[in-house]
C-alpha cells in the first residue's frame, strides 16, 4: 500500500515539527518546504531529518511552489509558513503581507495549476479577532484585526474561503488561538517568560522585561493542536474551525505560575518596559471550540498553567545542559 503524501510549509517551526511527527506516526510520507538562507535552522526537526524529504521553495516565488508540488505530489498541503511574529509586522508590514497574505494566494494558485484535488490547510489566527466584537469568539464572530500581521492573516483566511467556493478546492482554515510548547520561538512572550525563569533560577539572568501583562489569552499546547489540523483535512466536506481551550488567563498569571515552578517571586525580577507595548493592543481572546468538539471530536487537554510548568521544566533542563549549572549549585538561587 502506497503511503499518503503530505507537504508542510514551515516544517522547521514549532507547529511544523509537531505536525511532521504526527503524520509520520500515521504512516504518511512527509515532505517539507524550507527557504534557502545563509543560516539554516533545523533544530526542531533534527531528529526527523532522515525521515522527511525537504525541498527548497519560497512563498514569494510562485515557480518554486509549482516545482515543490510537482516534486512531492502531495495529497495534503499544510501551509504553516508565514512571518508570524506580531511586533515584527509593524516594523516590516509590506514583507509580512507578501508572506502571510499573498503567499497563501501563490500557494493556492500553484495547487490549482498542479493538482486541484490536493487538500489544503491554511493556518489562520485568533489575532484576526483583534478588538473583539463578542466573547468568546467562534467561527461566525466578525474580525477586527489590530496589527499588520492580523490583517495579512485575515487576507489569507478569506482567500482560502474564496478558492474553496470559486474553484471547488478542498481548502480549510484553522483559526488557532495561542498555542505554545518548549519548541516555541524565543521571541514569543510565553517562551520569553519560561526561558527567563530558567535562566534566573540558574543565576544566568537578573531580570525579565515585559510589556502589557494584563492582556488575556486562550493558551493551549501546540502538540495537541496539530492533531486538530490533521482532523480538518479528513472531513467529508471542507469547513473552517476555531481551535482553542475555551479557558483564558492573563500574561501575569502565566508569569506567576512560571516563577512558582522554581519557587521564586516574580516581583523580584519582572520589570515593565514601555518599549514592548503594542501600538494597538489586543486585550482579550477566548475561543469557543464547540464546533471542533462536535464535528472533529477534538478537545484541548492541557491548560495554560500546566503548559507553563511543562515549558519551564524543559527550559530549565536545556539551560542546565547548555551552561553546565545545576539548580542549587554555585551562583543559583
Amino acid at each position: 500500500m502506497t503511503a499518503r503524501i503530505a507537504l508542510i510549509t514551515g516544517i522547521t517551526g514549532q507547529d511544523g515539527s509537531y505536525l511532521a511527527e504526527l503524520l509520520l506516526e500515521k504512516g504518511y510520507e512527509v515532505h517539507g518546504m524550507v527557504r534557502r538562507s545563509s543560516t539554516e535552522n533545523f533544530e526542531r526537526i533534527a531528529h526527523l531529518k532522515d525521515r522527511v524529504r525537504l525541498h527548497q521553495g519560497d512563498l514569494l516565488d510562485p515557480s518554486s511552489l509549482i516545482t515543490v508540488l510537482n516534486a512531492s505530489r502531495p495529497a495534503e498541503v499544510y501551509n504553516l509558513a508565514a512571518q508570524s511574529f506580531v511586533p515584527t509586522s509593524w516594523q516590516q508590514p509590506t514583507l509580512t503581507g507578501e508572506f502571510t497574505a499573498l503567499g497563501v494566494t501563490r500557494l493556492l494558485e500553484a495547487i490549482r495549476f498542479v493538482d486541484p484535488g490536493i487538500r489544503f490547510y491554511q493556518a489562520s489566527s485568533s489575532e484576526m479577532y483583534g478588538k473583539v466584537r463578542e466573547t468568546p469568539q467562534n467561527e461566525a464572530t466578525p474580525f477586527y484585526p489590530r496589527s499588520p500581521y492580523a490583517v495579512a492573516k485575515m487576507f489569507g483566511h478569506w482567500i482560502t474561503v474564496n478558492y474553496r467556493e470559486s474553484f471547488g478546492i478542498y481548502a480549510v482554515s484553522g483559526i488557532l488561538f495561542n498555542h505554545e510548547s518548549p519548541r516555541r520561538g524565543r521571541e514569543f512572550v510565553t517562551r520569553k517568560i519560561t526561558e527567563a525563569v530558567a535562566r534566573i533560577k540558574l543565576g544566568l539572568q537578573d531580570e525579565l522585561r515585559l510589556g502589557n501583562t494584563d492582556a488575556r489569552r486562550d493558551w493551549g499546547y501546540a502538540l495537541e493542536y496539530v492533531d486538530a489540523m490533521w482532523r480538518m483535512l479528513q472531513q467529508p466536506e471542507a469547513s473552517d474551525f476555531v481551535i482553542g481551550t475555551g479557558q483564558q488567563h492573563s500574561v501575569q498569571e502565566f508569569v506567576d505560575r512560571s516563577f512558582a515552578v522554581v519557587g521564586l517571586d516574580p516581583k523580584d525580577f519582572v520589570r515593565t518596559d514601555p518599549a514592548l507595548l503594542r501600538p494597538a493592543e489586543v486585550d482579550t481572546l477566548l475561543a469557543d471550540p464547540t464546533k471542533a468538539r462536535e464535528q472533529l471530536g477534538w478537545t484541548a487537554q492541557t491548560d495554560a498553567l500546566e503548559l507553563a510548568r511543562i515549558m519551564v521544566e524543559a527550559d530549565l533542563e536545556a539551560q542546565q545542559r547548555a551552561s553546565g549549572r545545576r539548580v542549587g549549585g554555585p551562583g543559583t538561587r
